[in-house]
């Protein structure tokens, strides 16, 4: 099986031949449309010189004409001959043919079967000469040919004599394909030197990508040290932020991974290696096998707590990375938990007081759930038997408030330094837990976006109590 880097290549999209492409096909269009504009404005120049040739050959021929005859029965002539034409003729790929037709539209002289002309003059010419040209055919060949209306006058009669010159098309044609072949060549030059300007631009241009790519090719697995965008061009530069803000979080995690990993060997080490001793020491029978028994279940109860506290706390970095997280009424999730600690409650005789409004937030349930009980058990635990346990539950503006005020000894400034540290408990307190608790509710906390502050509450210059305060975002119903 193909790993993903071996599977994916063929598929990727090349940054260079995208900016390759992009450049070179509008410049070979504009290339193409502007070859065929020049060939086609070439044709019209080659033509415009060439039927000056046809002119005045015509010209030639109108001056070789004379009226014969008197009254009506003057008539047009003329002593033409083909080699007449032949200083008129370029070289001998092309041939001339003519036809001049009298005053009454008579046969003159020149190719009888070249078709007379029937069409009209233009109102305005290039030339200062009754002239057209126009393209047709001889014998099936394609020719150009002018047309001249020469006025021809004798001693008794004058008229206008027609006189049409054709000229075959190959010279024409060979010029403009000659003309066509040097512009491609030159044309296909300008490509050539543009796409070799537009691969060293884009070489240069894919450098840092390349380096960057490189760079981090060559770095070992743990290395998650940023990327340096001096050298950078600007448009890269959001690229590469975004790469060493991935990398942050992703360092961040491992880091969070390594300390997790070690503090729950270093903490799991404890509790095992008292079950150890104690089991030992039960074999050995020096305990009674009861007393040993319980003493292996109290060992076992707390290092189950430990474990859960400290899957709970993987867990907790479970919600920073999530987006979708449905929405939660946190008001029946703190009755359930009070409902669930009330054998501990009851067990120290507390006066309870519970008062809840509806608080709906973006969380899960078990996250609620267990921000709630730490709190709460933390309160049970610190409260002196008898004294006084409040929870309420409200919301102000856009926040939910959760406020547990406990009767306890509240917290030294000792403890505030070090008060949601993994693992951090008060050796003074011999009920003390985990330590794992409050940096559970703070991860909690912190992924819904909101707050949690522990505060001593005094009075008269006395601290009566602790108050747990927690405030989270109310959710938005659309």
């Amino acid at each position: 099986m193909r790993s993903p880097r071996q599977a994916t290549p063929g598929r990727r999209v090349s940054l260079r031949r995208q900016l390759m492409a992009g450049i070179l096909l509008p410049v070979l269009l504009f290339v193409g449309f502007n070859t065929v504009v020049l060939y086609r404005q070439m044709l019209r120049a080659a033509d415009t010189a060439y039927d000056r040739t046809l002119l005045a050959t015509a010209k030639a021929i109108g001056e070789q004409l004379e009226v014969e005859g008197r009254g009506q029965q003057a008539r047009l002539s003329g002593k033409l001959s083909y080699a007449a034409l032949e200083a008129f003729e370029a070289d001998n790929r092309s041939r001339l043919f003519y036809r001049v037709t009298g005053f009454a539209g008579e046969m003159v002289a020149g190719f009888p079967d070249l078709h007379a002309w029937d069409g009209r003059m233009p109102d305005r010419g290039l030339y200062a000469a009754l002239v057209n040209f126009y393209d047709d055919d001889y014998q099936g060949i394609p020719v150009r040919v002018a047309v001249l209306l020469q006025p021809v006058s004798g001693t008794e009669r004058q008229g206008m004599a027609t006189i049409q010159v054709a000229e075959t098309l190959e010279l024409r044609q060979t010029l403009a394909r000659q003309i066509l072949i040097d512009t491609l060549w030159r044309q296909a030059g300008l490509v050539l030197v543009i796409a070799a300007v537009v691969v060293v631009v884009v070489h240069r241009v894919t450098r840092p990508v390349r380096a960057l790519s490189a760079e981090l090719a060559s770095r070992p697995e743990n290395d998650l040290r940023p990327l340096d965008a001096g050298l950078a061009p600007r448009e890269i530069a959001p690229l590469i932020e975004g790469t060493n803000l991935h990398m942050a979080r992703l360092s961040e995690l491992l880091e969070h991974q390594k300390r997790f990993v070690r503090d729950s060997s270093h903490q799991l080490r404890t509790p095992l290696a008292v079950l150890k001793t104690q089991v030992q020491s039960a074999l050995r029978g020096d305990v009674e096998p009861r007393l040993a028994l319980e003493e292996i279940a109290q060992t076992v109860q707390g290092a189950t707590e430990l474990a859960n506290q400290m899957l709970a706390l993987a867990k907790v970095e479970q919600l920073r990375s999530q987006a979708d997280i449905p929405l939660s009424d946190w008001a029946p999730i703190v009755r359930a938990v009070a409902l669930d600690l009330s054998a501990l409650v009851a067990d120290k005789s507390l006066d309870f007081e519970l008062e809840t409004q509806p608080a709906l937030v973006r969380a899960h349930e078990w996250s609620l759930r267990e921000l709630t009980r730490n709190l709460l058990h933390n309160a049970v635990r610190h409260s002196p038997p008898g004294g006084r346990l409040a929870i309420r539950l409200d919301w102000h503006g856009r926040q939910a408030r959760l406020c547990i005020s406990d009767a306890g000894p509240g917290i030294s400034a000792a403890q505030r330094e070090r008060l949601f540290q993994p693992f951090s408990t008060d050796a003074t307190d011999s009920g003390a837990g985990s330590g794992l608790g409050l940096a559970i509710c703070q991860g909690i906390v912190e992924a819904l976006h909101g707050q949690i502050a522990l505060e001593n509450r005094v009075e008269q210059s006395r601290v009566t109590g602790l108050d747990a305060k927690v405030t989270l975002p109310l959710a938005r119903q659309d």
